[in-house]
């Protein structure tokens, strides 16, 4: 058929560097908080959810290559699909662990 105008969407060597130390960054600092084991339990699983919803952002905008700039709107519907599975999946686990704590009487 015809040969397409628009270009391929490939990022270029410096993002995906940059989306390569990001992720790094991202895994070393749950990581070392808790090998260093001086924050307390809710602390570190905050450091944890938190670093672990950026890292998920990371990889769509730097390595995906999704934003909000196209003209059909699949980006954005892409990123309010993550974003309600992400909410879904982080949120339910963290009431799910919370219960299970309350109810197995842990201590």
């Amino acid at each position: 058929m015809s040969s397409s105008s628009q270009p391929s969407g490939h990022g270029t060597v410096k993002s995906y560097v940059t989306g390569l130390v990001l992720s790094l960054v991202l895994t070393v600092i749950p990581f070392g908080a808790v090998m260093l084991g001086s924050f307390s339990l809710p602390v570190n699983v905050g450091i944890i959810t938190v670093t672990a919803v950026l890292q998920v952002l990371v990889q769509l905008v730097m390595f995906m290559h999704l934003d909000f700039k196209t003209e059909d709107g699949w980006n954005m519907l892409s990123f309010v699909f993550t974003v309600l599975i992400l909410g879904l999946v982080v949120g339910g686990s963290l009431w799910i662990m919370q219960h299970l704590h309350l109810n197995m009487m842990i201590g």
